[in-house]
């Protein structure tokens, strides 16, 4: 066939060793591995073009790979279901450049890590003659059947080559076995021609037995994987013989030859040869290389609260490189689509600056699944954060292995890793601002609980009649405590002309907050100073019930009303503690941004652990 369409032959190889079984094929595969280098150093192709899947083709893209000749593979990325799948899978890893046939073996070729630059849908090329076939001269050929040897053994060995509308052959002519399928009533057997070229024709096909299970097929094709032993085939040919398909077009348009052409063209032959592999996220080695050394290992950290949204890098030593704070979105998709432009913009500063990153941590209210890195519940500062993936976006989009868990956990790590907490087996942190929240360190590991919701520290009930809180319940820490809770009291006061005093001022359109009650207080208003204990008083019973708990060696408070409560809170336990644990120090953190250093943490912490 290649003889009659005019080929320059520049060499004929004998590699094909007789016989039928496995010994044969590695036999051949190392005749052909001892021939093929001295072919190849006097032709010395520019690129060696490799089709398929046999173990022909495997030998010829061994030698290419091995002296450094640039190789294009076409059809990669399918699965029969055979050893075929071994072959055709390491020839891919082999080639430099893929011509493939279906999305889904494009997708395929991308999982394995092949260069999408380097990968061109094309369809098969056998449909762009399958396709554009009119020869309806086909009575001539009918007499023509294809079949293995061992096909045409049993053949004759049951005497079917005899009966005058069988014929066993071992070759038909490309344009002639078109014009056969094309008229068939039905198609049996286990080749790739059925499940593939066929389609075009929309005859009907029965594929036996597994070797071809994996392929993609249109509608034509019934599969009889088990042996005969309930008549199947012939219940199958009942099924398929004379019916007429819909032409499936899965495997190509008839435009895959240009394609391919334009594709081959294209190949710049000065870049480097050395192929590239595009891994998904990994922990990475680190390396001895000079620039990794003279890098600052750093991490992406990312805060999401009520009101902001803030990305930062972090060094290795706790120091926040550059941070970029803006508004946190009111709905979900401007959210997601703010969150990947900021680390975007972060990831690439980094490099201006220097910094490698690791990976990406995220610190966001809410209640979190941390192993699958979902937001499960948010918090009501956050709409619409509710059953949210924020793992695989940030993960895709930056190709970093991204880490993901609760604020007030993050303030625990982050105390663990650069604050008062560091090198203590057991601590509790408290954060202190709109909210209250916390995070709880037992021999020196995070607690999350069974269902991710250990350390909800706010949500501690002090009183069982006291004000409503976020959360539906009444008495909670957080209703007294937070800085929602000391805004409602601020309000309450100031709309009964109560806030401000001597010294204070508030313009028209200015809204009452928390820091208006801190600063009645401060300035000798009597009403709000009480707030200020009551709420300090509930926090403080609120540690206690933490003492007598969890038993920590230090207490933590963190956030903007830490140092407005520490006093009150001592005061507490001293007067409510039980003696074995009044001697536990409650100290306030000197952590500037904790939910940034403690997303930080989780990337900084796993990354560059040791495996002993």
């Amino acid at each position: 066939m290649i003889e009659q369409d005019d080929f320059d032959i520049n060499t004929r190889l004998h590699t094909i060793v007789r016989g039928e079984d496995e010994a044969a094929m590695v036999e051949s595969v190392g005749l052909a591995l001892v021939k093929l280098p001295d072919v190849l150093n006097r032709l010395k192709p520019d690129i060696m073009i490799v089709h398929g899947d046999r173990f022909d083709a495997l030998a010829v893209a061994t030698s290419a790979a091995l002296m450094n000749i640039r190789i294009l593979h076409i059809e990669g990325g399918e699965v029969s279901g055979t050893i075929d799948d071994s072959i055709r899978h390491a020839i891919t890893k082999l080639a430099h450049y893929h011509v493939c046939c279906t999305r889904n073996a494009e997708q395929h070729l991308i999982s394995m890590c092949e260069d999408h630059d380097r990968i061109l849908l094309a369809g098969c090329p056998s449909y762009d003659k399958l396709l554009s076939a009119k020869n309806k001269d086909y009575m001539s050929i009918i007499r023509m059947w294809l079949g293995s040897k061992e096909m045409v053994r049993v053949m004759r060995k049951k005497g079917v080559e005899h009966h005058p509308n069988f014929r066993a052959v071992k070759h038909v002519p490309f344009d002639q076995f078109i014009q056969l399928v094309a008229h068939a009533g039905c198609m049996i057997g286990n080749s790739s021609c059925g499940v593939r070229e066929v389609g075009a024709f929309g005859t009907p096909v029965i594929n036996l037995g597994t070797r071809q299970i994996g392929r993609e097929t249109g509608e034509n094709v019934l599969h009889v994987r088990d042996a005969d032993t309930q008549d199947k085939i012939l219940q199958a040919l009942h099924l398929q013989f004379g019916k007429q398909y819909p032409c499936s077009k899965i495997y190509g348009d008839g435009n895959a030859v240009p394609r391919i052409l334009k594709f081959l063209k294209s190949i710049d032959l000065q870049e480097p040869l050395q192929k590239k592999f595009c891994f998904p996220p990994v922990k990475e080695n680190i390396s001895k290389d000079i620039d990794h050394i003279l890098e600052t290992q750093s991490a992406l950290a990312v805060d999401l609260g009520g009101t902001n949204l803030r990305v930062a890098i972090v060094s290795m030593k706790g120091e926040v490189v550059k941070k970029n704070t803006q508004s946190n979105p009111k709905t979900y998709e401007e959210r997601i689509k703010l969150i990947l432009q900021m680390c975007v913009e972060a990831a690439a500063e980094a490099v201006k600056l220097n910094c490698r990153i690791l990976g990406v941590g995220i610190s966001t209210g809410g209640r979190v699944n941390p192993r699958e890195g979902i937001v499960l519940h948010s918090t009501k500062l956050i709409q619409e954060w509710s059953s949210v993936d924020l793992r695989t976006p940030i993960s895709d989009t930056l190709h970093l292995p991204v880490w993901v868990d609760n604020d007030g956990n993050c303030a625990a790590l982050a105390e663990r890793k650069f604050g008062q907490g560091k090198g203590l087996e057991n601590f509790v942190t408290l954060i202190t601002g709109t909210g209250i929240g916390g995070g709880i360190i037992h021999q020196h590991e995070l607690i999350h609980g069974s269902s991710f919701c250990a350390a909800e520290l706010g949500h501690l009930v002090v009183s069982l009649d006291g004000p409503d809180c976020s959360c539906g319940n009444h008495g909670c820490i957080e209703a007294y405590a937070s800085g929602m809770a000391l805004q409602r009291e601020a309000k309450k006061l100031h709309d009964e002309d109560l806030l401000l005093v001597e010294g204070m001022s508030m313009k028209k359109e200015e809204t009452v907050s928390a820091h208006h009650l801190i600063q009645a207080a401060k300035l000798g208003n009597a009403k709000a100073a009480s707030i200020l204990r009551t709420a300090g008083t509930a926090l403080g019973l609120g540690v206690v019930n933490i003492l007598h708990t969890m038993n920590p060696s230090l207490v933590i408070l963190s956030g903007v009303l830490a140092s407005h409560y520490i006093n009150i809170v001592k005061d507490v336990i001293r007067q409510q503690a039980l003696f074995s644990v009044q001697t536990v120090d409650v100290v306030v953190s000197d952590l500037v941004d904790p939910a940034l250093l403690g997303a930080a943490s989780m990337v900084l912490d796993y990354t560059t652990r040791r495996v002993q």
